[in-house]
């Protein structure tokens, strides 16, 4: 008698082997590391706003001539960018993966009803924040480097597009960018602490400490991001 009579039916097709969650993790932890130096530098740039139109506006133009002659125009920009892109693919991917594996693992739900089970408020808080972040990243990209959603929308005229885009009647906007560097905010302090945790640089004893140098580093990057449409809405700049 054959395997396939006994068995009653079709032999079961081989799994897939799964993916590591300890690479899966890696991923993530590597990938937020290139996405949270691009986020620092970015937010050094944009500082560059109070010194007034020239500063801002050399310093874009600055970064399109990087390394040449050995890169052609705009090509350290376009490195980055690619960059940045696999880093963001890959962040999302791991994510995505660990946390369906946390929800097959654990029960969601008490016996007795439907609350789920609680975390901290900052792992409650990291899938809404991506997405806040991501759609702000896509609007971001139109408004301020493509130029399509922006008033003014004039390349390498970074500081006419500042102002024209946090104007004081663009409020709306304002309070959306806000609302993601906040997002954002949260997401840079949970994920410090577990990058950390997972590159195996944590302890007992450095708990403490490790948590408030990441509370403060994402304040500081907050309250960095937050001061340009701000002081901008606000008639500052």
């Amino acid at each position: 008698m054959s395997e396939k009579s006994r068995g009653g039916g079709a032999a079961a097709a081989p799994r897939r082997p799964r993916t590591p969650s300890a690479f899966l993790k890696f991923v993530m932890a590597v990938s937020g590391v290139f996405l949270l130096l691009y986020v620092v530098l970015h937010m050094i740039g944009n500082l560059k706003v109070f010194f007034g139109p020239e500063s801002i506006d050399q310093y874009a133009a600055w970064l399109r001539t990087l390394l040449e002659p050995a890169l052609p125009y705009d090509g350290m920009l376009w490195i980055v960018r690619v960059v940045l892109l696999v880093s963001v693919i890959a962040h999302i991917w791991s994510a995505t993966l660990l946390t369906l594996r946390a929800r097959k693992a654990r029960p969601v739900k008490y016996a007795g009803g439907s609350h789920k089970v609680k975390g901290s408020y900052a792992a409650r808080t990291m899938r809404w924040g991506g997405v806040i972040i991501a759609l702000f990243v896509v609007y971001h990209i139109l408004d301020l480097t493509v130029g399509v959603a922006n008033p003014n929308g004039v390349h390498l005229a970074v500081y006419d597009n500042l102002t024209a885009g946090f104007a004081p009647d663009r409020w709306y906007i304002t309070i959306f960018y806000v609302v993601a560097v906040v997002a954002l905010g949260f997401h840079v302090r949970h994920g410090i602490w577990s990058g950390i945790q997972t590159l195996g640089w944590s302890n007992n004893s450095r708990e403490k400490t490790i948590k408030a140098v990441s509370t403060a580093f994402a304040v500081v990057l907050t309250l960095g991001f937050v001061s340009v449409p701000l002081a901008v809405a606000f008639g500052l700049v």
